[in-house]
């Protein structure tokens, strides 16, 4: 039984690569699981009266999907994406990098980055504690209510990314 139990332990825990191995292993997001988050927070906003768009990006920034309601604005597209990109690139979310990044402090020279955008809406996926990808929301009448959105995207994913 004692063995057994090493072993059921063993085959749970997350694989670590040796130190001395020219690989690393990771995980990402399946296309269709990034589209069901993309949607579910795209719903969440529309039942709310937002129109939005929504850009999931995996582990390295990559676009993985993009949604947008029928009546979102235009600048939707760039922002969704560039949110989902920062909250990766960071590794943090964008209202926090917002927050971390006002003039006179030293990150402040982060908002000069072509790419980056520090505006609330842009939230990292986790899983089992293991980056995944990023999301980001833009079009609600506020960065807080695109965060809000974002998560209820994650929210929807919850259960097939915690492994």
């Amino acid at each position: 039984m004692k063995h057994l139990i090493c072993a059921l332990a063993l085959a749970a825990s997350p694989v670590i690569a040796d130190d001395d191995s020219a690989f690393v292993a990771f995980k990402v997001m399946k296309p269709e699981v990034a589209m069901r988050a993309a949607v579910a927070a795209m719903e969440f906003c529309r039942a709310r009266g937002y129109q939005v768009g929504v850009s999931v990006v995996d582990r390295f920034g990559i676009p993985q999907v993009f949604v947008r309601d029928r009546f979102a604005g235009l600048h939707v597209y760039e922002t969704a994406e560039r949110k989902a990109w920062t909250a990766v690139s960071f590794r943090t979310s964008t209202t926090a990098l917002a927050a971390e990044t006002q003039p006179e402090t030293a990150p402040y020279g982060i908002r000069f980055l072509s790419k980056a955008l520090p505006l609330g809406g842009g939230l990292l996926i986790e899983g089992d504690g293991t980056l995944l990808g990023g999301i980001g929301v833009s079009g609600a009448p506020g960065p807080d209510l695109d965060d809000a959105c974002a998560a209820a995207g994650i929210a929807a994913i919850e259960d097939e990314i915690a492994f």
